[in-house]
């Protein structure tokens, strides 16, 4: 008898246990959704073109959403019902709508506040001038697989325009000129081939774009990708060495035609023609893919010594600096994969400055590591803290109002770039005010195309 009482005991045990940590932790979560949503953060502050949409009416509670992200703790449980955790760590992976087994999540465009400062575009990813396309990093949008699939569609849309127009043919026009050889570039390149459109493809440097300057290395993707022609990419995680070397493989056919090097210079339209100019010629096209991407130029701090030889913008390899005082600049992951990647060289002292009091919109797994090698004292993480001077031999850092000077041989200043704005417009191409009417917006941008 004793026996059996213990065995159910032991039986309970095993139940009861793993559901209380699950209630705890559910608890825990819902907790942290409510405050998040008593201050205000129930939007997205991630991808500015797109993000989530919950519909709790409809939603039955499974938690697969929860599941699935990638980024850890940007969804939760509220009530039973899925809800924002951390709305600003959410980069629009887009996992949690393909999951979702009664379709109660899918994605919506950023409030026009957010959107300001990106093109306007129609739900075609067209701009204020007619068929001239976006795609990628210049959407809002991030992630590999984003871009790759925004290439795809804009594609097929030039494709269903081409066929529905009396167009005759015209000698030295093609198709479709596609600006950018990265992922949406590349995707979209193998979609014309695959429908048989005459295309030209510009690069103004290699092959993978903003990929190919990537810290070696560095995982670029955490999910499947389908490209055309039936290529697909079925890891989970990649480096991205092994996906420029995938890219490769896949843009070594014949019929697969990339100009690299060849950045353009100015792009206009006449007569529904666009001539697209770069530094080494000009070429004409009946639509145009804008798939470049948006940090061309890096930002600079404007401190004192910025122009020194040793104050960087791209980190490629860290192996190859070793026994250094080194400085990194920023909050992002950029900044955050640098220097860690830093401090793991033999000899570095390695100290990341950040102007907020804390990281709010880095992978968590980027969040827990660099915790945890701040906590070894493997690398130093100084908050609320901003540079004002660089020495050959040092910088000053101002930490909440007290300067700090630190021995320094190298600074890297990861602090975004400056979006191709400016090409943009005078291109024609309008910005923000979601609230206009496609009809309103293509007439500014005709506006500003006969300037």
């Amino acid at each position: 008898m004793l026996d059996t009482v213990i065995v159910y005991v032991f039986l309970g045990l095993i139940l009861v246990l793993p559901l209380s940590f699950y209630i705890v932790r559910q608890v825990r979560r819902e907790k942290l959704v409510r405050e998040a949503v008593a201050k205000g953060q129930l939007y997205s502050e991630g991808p500015r073109g797109q993000h989530p949409h919950i519909d709790v009416t409809n939603c039955i509670g499974c938690q697969a959403c929860t599941a699935v992200c990638p980024e850890g703790d940007v969804l939760g449980m509220v009530g039973g019902k899925a809800a924002f955790l951390k709305p600003y760590k959410c980069i629009g992976h887009g996992l949690c709508v393909d999951v979702c087994p009664v379709g109660a999540i899918h994605l919506v465009t950023a409030s026009p506040s957010m959107s300001a400062d990106l093109p306007y575009l129609s739900a075609e990813l067209e701009t204020t001038v007619e068929n001239l396309f976006m795609a990628g990093e210049l959407t809002g949008l991030a992630l590999i697989k984003n871009a790759v699939r925004q290439g795809q569609e804009c594609i097929d849309r030039i494709a269903d325009r081409l066929a529905e127009s009396d167009r005759e043919p015209l000698a030295g026009v093609v198709d479709v000129i596609i600006v950018g050889a990265g992922p949406a570039g590349i995707s979209a390149t193998l979609r014309a081939i695959e429908l048989r459109l005459t295309y030209v493809t510009l690069e103004r440097e290699e092959l993978g774009g903003s990929v190919s300057k990537y810290p070696r290395q560095k995982v670029v993707m955490t999910s499947p990708i389908e490209f055309p022609l039936g290529v697909r990419l079925k890891k989970m995680q990649l480096s991205k060495e092994r996906l420029l070397e995938f890219w490769s493989s896949v843009c070594a056919r014949d019929d697969f035609r990339v100009q690299l090097s060849e950045p353009v210079e100015t792009i206009q339209k006449a007569d529904g023609i666009f001539t697209v100019t770069t530094n080494k010629g000009s070429y004409r096209s009946r639509a145009v893919l804008l798939a470049m991407g948006i940090n061309g130029v890096p930002k600079k701090l404007g401190v004192k010594g910025e122009e020194l030889p040793k104050v960087m913008y791209r980190l490629i390899e860290a192996d190859h600096y070793t026994h250094n005082h080194i400085l990194v600049v920023g909050g992002g992951d950029s900044a955050v994969e640098a220097a860690m990647g830093l401090s793991m060289q033999k000899g570095n002292t390695v100290t990341l400055s950040y102007r907020k009091g804390s990281f709010s919109r880095i992978k968590e797994r980027n969040a827990q590591k660099i915790a945890e090698l701040d906590r070894a004292g493997k690398l130093k993480v100084i908050f609320n803290s901003m540079p004002v001077e660089f020495t050959p031999t040092s910088v000053k850092l101002d930490a909440g109002g007290e300067i700090v000077e630190l021995p320094n041989d190298f600074v890297w200043v990861f602090a975004g770039g400056i979006a191709p704005h400016e090409f943009l417009k005078k291109v024609g191409i309008g910005f923000g005010s979601r609230d206009l009417t496609v009809e309103a917006a293509r007439e500014a941008g005709d506006a500003l195309q006969v300037q």
